[in-house]
C-alpha cells in the first residue's frame, strides 16, 4: 500500500478531526467480508458485539486478526494516524495498538445515541449506503435532512464557535478523531437500503497522548 494519502484536517471545533478515503481494495474486501458474514450464522454469533456497543441497530460485530491483517485495513488506520499526528504535533508515534474495530450494519429507525470511545484514537467511515435516507415532514428538514448522518459534538455552542460537525456519509470517507469526542448517528426513514460503517479504538504512545505530563 502507497504511503501517499490524501487527506483532511478539520477543525470545525476544539479538538483535530482527520478526514481521508479508505482505499478501494480494503473497501471492497471489507464489504466482501461483511457479504460473506452474512451467510453464516456460527461466524455472526461468534463476532457479535453488539451488546458491548451503545447503538441500537441490527448488527454490530467485531473483524478478527486475520481479516484486519489480510484487508490491509491495520496498515491504513496506523499510517493515517501516524500522518495526523505528525501534522499536529509534529511528533513521530513509534506505538500504534488496535484495540478493537468493528462493523455496525444500521437500518432504518435504527440510531446510535450520544457517547465516546476508549483507548486514545478512534475513527468511523462509511462502507455501504442507502440510496436516500427518506423524507422528513417538516419542510425546514428538506436542504438539510440529517437522517443516518454522523454528528461529532464537542462544547458548548458560543460565538463564532460551533458546537457540532455533521456529516453526510459518503461511501469510502473516514474519520479519525480523539477518543473523547463525543458523536452519534441519526436514524433514517422509508428506505430498506443499509447504512453500513466500520469504527475503531487504539492506543498511540502515552506521551504524545498524556498532554498533561505526570505531574
Amino acid at each position: 500500500m502507497s504511503d501517499n494519502i490524501n487527506y483532511q484536517i478539520i477543525k470545525n471545533f476544539g479538538p483535530s478531526i482527520f478526514k481521508t478515503k479508505i482505499p478501494k481494495n480494503i473497501l471492497d474486501y471489507l464489504n466482501n467480508h461483511t457479504d460473506k458474514l452474512l451467510n453464516d450464522q456460527d461466524a455472526q454469533k461468534k463476532y457479535d458485539h453488539g451488546n458491548n456497543l451503545a447503538g441500537d441497530v441490527t448488527q454490530e460485530f467485531l473483524l478478527d486478526n486475520e481479516v484486519i491483517k489480510n484487508s490491509e485495513w491495520i496498515n491504513f488506520l496506523s499510517l493515517c494516524v501516524k500522518k495526523w499526528i505528525e501534522v499536529e504535533t509534529g511528533q513521530k508515534i513509534k506505538k500504534f495498538h488496535l484495540i478493537k474495530t468493528w462493523i455496525v450494519r444500521q437500518f432504518k429507525n435504527e440510531y446510535n445515541p450520544t457517547h465516546w470511545h476508549g483507548g486514545h484514537i478512534s475513527g468511523a467511515g462509511f462502507l455501504k449506503i442507502p440510496k436516500n435516507f427518506g423524507e422528513y415532514k417538516q419542510r425546514k428538514f428538506d436542504k438539510r435532512n440529517p437522517g443516518g448522518h454522523l454528528q461529532l459534538i464537542h462544547g458548548s455552542k458560543m460565538f463564532l464557535c460551533h458546537s457540532t460537525l455533521t456529516i453526510k456519509p459518503e461511501v469510502g470517507d473516514f474519520y479519525f478523531f480523539p477518543n473523547y469526542l463525543m458523536h452519534t448517528v441519526f436514524p433514517f426513514k422509508e428506505t430498506n437500503d443499509e447504512r453500513r460503517s466500520i469504527s475503531f479504538n487504539a492506543y498511540i504512545d502515552e506521551s504524545i497522548y498524556n498532554v498533561y505530563g505526570n505531574n
